[in-house]
């Protein structure tokens, strides 16, 4: 993998001023919608949602908890996930009677997150509504009602701003399509 992420950006999607700006707005939504709420745990899905969930904190101005989980697809390849789905590391804290909200930074087909949510189902939550940073409907395979989304983005890779490009690049402070054939380049 090379030093500079340069060779492997096709274009900036998404700048980072208008990252932050729409995180703001998703503050204040999420803010309003859990205003007379009690026991609000955000649930930051592992590693990619760790900046996002972050910047989210700070746009908010109602008390919440927050947990993490830890969660592999598998696939064939770059872009394919085959449905199968592993937790890695699982919440810390009982999240019976609570009202969660997911934290994700991209919903690509909704293998991943329809597991999750049965997952949580069975732990007996007061409520458990999502919060994604991006969102491709058009590669969606598991129908999943998304509360607040930041960004529907075309079916395009994307890196940077905690998506990893093979776990590098996830410090950009915006996202960026790739350019894929430097991936098969090299």
């Amino acid at each position: 993998m090379s030093q500079s992420y340069e060779k492997y950006l096709r274009e900036v999607l998404i700048d980072t001023d208008t990252l932050q700006t729409r995180i703001t707005e998703l503050g204040q939504e999420i803010s309003a919608a859990y205003a007379d709420t009690e026991n609000l745990l955000l649930i930051c899905i592992l590693k990619g949602g760790v900046m996002f969930l972050t910047d989210l904190m700070r746009s908010l101005t109602i008390p919440h908890t927050i947990d993490f989980m830890a969660i592999s697809s598998y696939g064939t390849g770059v872009r394919e996930s085959s449905g199968r789905v592993r937790i890695d590391m699982d919440l810390k804290q009982d999240v019976a009677g609570k009202h969660l909200l997911i934290v994700e930074d991209i919903i690509d087909s909704g293998h991943t997150l329809q597991y999750i949510l049965n997952l949580l189902d069975t732990r007996d939550p007061a409520s458990v509504r999502i919060c994604t940073l991006l969102s491709k409907p058009s590669r969606r395979q598991v129908h999943i009602d998304v509360d607040f989304v930041g960004f529907e983005i075309p079916d395009k890779y994307v890196f940077g701003y905690g998506l990893d490009l093979d776990e590098h690049y996830r410090n950009l402070p915006f996202i960026a399509v790739c350019n894929t054939d430097a991936l098969t380049g090299e």
